[in-house]
Parts: structure tokens; sequence; C-alpha cells
């Protein structure tokens, strides 16, 4: 068995992961409704529930930068991802609300440990392949939203109940991602459980180098989340759209976004990291400009399509950074400057809703979307941290042009 093997095993099973992350966040997040009524939470009650989901992931991200010090991340993305589907059939499951509550809780915690962990065995990946194939993951999650959200539209169109709705989901995902986990692929030296602890974390001033990075990855999720919370609103009721037309952005958000991360390693390959951020940056801050001053809803929908094509290559993009800006700071380093960087995902998706509709209802959510657009132009300012100089990794499936995307501290 040559090399290769492993590695394009340990890549398919972490795809797999990626795509049933993808379903079940998207099972959780667009059946909110159904739950809200399920359980009789108020309207005042539901941003509590709400936020306790990423912040709780927040706190197990951080928890997780310390595990992984002693426990290979692929031993926590196996135990993680089956609780995360076990919790997400318990939201479906309960009948009280403290059910919901702790089903939530749950999800929140295993949530915040599998994206971390998920991330670093794609970002470790990336590095052993010596190409860039972050994208490629993130591609599958997207895909994996997809099937998720027209599997709760299907659950909402026939009436399902929430469990009926999401054990086709966990009974399928559950024994594949476990089956999966057998091939996943650890940094070299931390297949297994590691011999003690293999990492002192980020070391001194690393939060600091790290830093630039958690701002671009902030601003991204808060673009984000302007899209998952506000994109219906604002369609129908600034740009007069329908009820049934005001759906369709989101949807084409994330069809777009799934095309940009399938084809984006390819740019990245070719121009380099650095270049294809900042391409991102302005064509999201494009959509941003397109859909404050749109006439009318297609005018809008074509800003949503630019936001999808220019956000969606940020996010993967600057966990890849992340990694090779501590790969040389001894084991472990690179995994603990993921586990932080993932902590601003939750971060922006908790202050880009309430942010956007603050100043939508003070001011206009016309002048709304130009904050989220002038807060990821941001990451013009940061694109010399993706890495713009090409490198040479030295295995036998590398390509001549590859991009510096990532090196191992161990030299892979």
């Amino acid at each position: 068995m040559t090399d290769d093997v492993p590695l394009r095993r340990g890549r398919g099973a972490l795809g797999l992961s990626f795509f049933a992350q993808g379903v079940a966040f998207a099972l959780l997040v667009t059946r909110i409704p159904a739950i809200q009524d399920r359980y009789g939470i108020s309207d005042g009650l539901l941003p509590v529930f709400l936020a306790a989901v990423p912040v709780l992931a927040g706190v197990s991200s951080v928890a997780t930068e310390h595990l992984v010090k002693r426990v290979a991340p692929s031993v926590v993305l196996r135990w993680t991802q089956p609780l995360v589907l076990l919790s997400l059939l318990g939201v479906g499951a309960g009948s009280r609300m403290w059910h919901v509550a702790l089903a939530l809780g749950a999800f929140g915690l295993a949530v915040g440990a599998l994206d971390a962990s998920m991330n670093m065995l794609g970002v470790s990946l990336q590095q052993a392949y010596g190409r860039s194939i972050m994208l490629g993951f993130h591609a599958v999650y997207s895909l994996g939203g997809i099937v998720g959200a027209s599997a709760a539209w299907a659950g909402a169109h026939w009436r399902l109940d929430l469990f009926v709705s999401y054990l086709p989901a966990v009974a399928v995902l559950l024994p594949l991602t476990l089956f999966g986990s057998r091939s996943y692929v650890d940094r070299p030296g931390r297949d297994g459980v590691p011999d003690g602890a293999v990492g002192k974390g980020l070391g001194p001033g690393g939060f600091a180098l790290l830093l630039p990075l958690c701002l671009v990855m902030a601003c991204a999720y808060i673009g984000d989340s302007t899209v998952a919370n506000w994109s219906a609103k604002y369609l129908q009721d600034v740009l007069g759209s329908s009820e049934q037309l005001a759906t369709v952005p989101y949807t084409v958000y994330m069809v777009t976004t799934l095309v940009g991360r399938a084809v984006g390693d390819l740019g990245v390959r070719r121009f380099g990291a650095a270049a294809v951020v900042r391409g991102g940056a302005v064509v999201a801050a494009s959509g941003f400009a397109v859909v404050a001053a749109a006439p009318g809803p297609w005018v809008g929908m074509l800003g949503f399509t630019l936001l999808g094509l220019g956000l969606c290559v940020i996010v993967p993009q600057t966990f890849a950074a992340a990694g090779r800006a501590f790969a040389d700071r001894g084991p472990g380093a690179s995994d603990a400057a993921i586990a932080r960087l993932n902590i601003f995902n939750y971060v922006g998706f908790l202050i880009g809703s309430p942010l956007v509709g603050g100043i939508g209802d003070a001011w206009s959510y016309r002048g709304a979307m130009l904050v989220p657009m002038v807060l990821v132009l941001i990451t013009l300012f940061y694109a010399r941290s993706f890495g713009p100089k090409p490198a040479r990794y030295g295995v036998g499936h590398e390509r001549a042009r590859a991009v510096d995307v990532g090196r191992s501290g161990h030299g892979v």
C-alpha cells in the first residue's frame, strides 16, 4: 500500500464528516420555527436559546485547544460527531422545554469540538498533500447544507414530526461517519493517542500573530449570518418581493457557495491563497453594495449571488493560513491556533444578526448592508497573512506549481 492510499482514504472520510455536519446544522437551523412551536418557546426567549448554541460551541472550542495536546484530533472528531447527530435527534424527541434546552446545550458543546477537530484534520491533510484541498472540504459541507435544508423543507411540507424528520438523516449518517472515522489521518506523529503532552499551545506572542486572522474570520461570519438571517426579510420588506420569492436568495447563496468552493482550490493552486482571498473579499463587498443599492428583487438576487461567490473562499483559507503560520512552532501549535480561530466563527455569528437588525431598525436596512460590506473589506489589509509565496513539498503527488497553503511542523 502506497502512502497515497491512506491519504486518499483519510480525505474521503473527512469529506464525509464535513457533509454530515452540513446536513445536521441545516436540519437544526431551518426547523427553528417548528422547534419553537413544539416546545412553546416564546419570541422573547427564543434568542436566548439560539445564542446559547454558539456560546457553548465557543467554550467547547477553547476546551478542544487544550484537549488536543493529549488526545489526537481524530479521536475528538470520532466521538463528537455521533454526539452532534444524537443531540439533533434529541431536539426532535423531547416534549418539555428543559428537554430541548438540554439537547441544544449538548449540540452546542459537541459542535464546537467537532468544528475545531474537523478543521485541524483538514489543515493537516492539506499540508500532507502539499496543495490546496481545504475549499473542497467546505464545498462538501455546503452540499450537506443544501441536502439538509431540502430534507427540512420536505419535513415541513409533509408536516412530519421533528423526530420523524430527523431520524432518517441520523440513521444513515451515524454509522457511515463511525465507519469512516477509522480512516482519519492525523498529523504525522499524532496517530492514535499521543504519548503525553504534544505541544504548548500557541507559544509566546502566538495570539497576537493569530489576531488578524481571527478578525477576518469574525468579519466573514458576520457577512454569512447577515445573509442567513436577513436576506428573506430584506427582499420582501425592502425590495418588495413576494413571500415565495423571498425564500430564494439564501438558496442561491448556498448554491453559489458550493460552486465557488468546488472550484476554489484550483484558483488557490494557480494564483495563490492571498490572491483568491483578496478577490473573494472584493466580490463579497460588491455583493453587499449591489444588495444595498438594488432597485428591485432581481437585482438584489444578483447581489446575494455575488456574496456566495465571494464569502465562500475566505473561511477555509483562514483556517489554512492559521495552520501555516504556526507550523514551525512545534507539535500541536497549528491545532491550538485552529481551535482558537474557530471561536471567532461563533463570535461573528453572534454579532452579525443583531448588528444588522439594530442598524436597520435605527436607520435603514439598506444602510445596514453597508456595514458587513466594510467589515469584509478589512480582509484586504491582512491578505499577506494568507501566504503569497509558492512552495514545493517534495512529495510524489505534488504539482510543480503548488501554492504554500500550509506546511507541517513535522516536515511533511
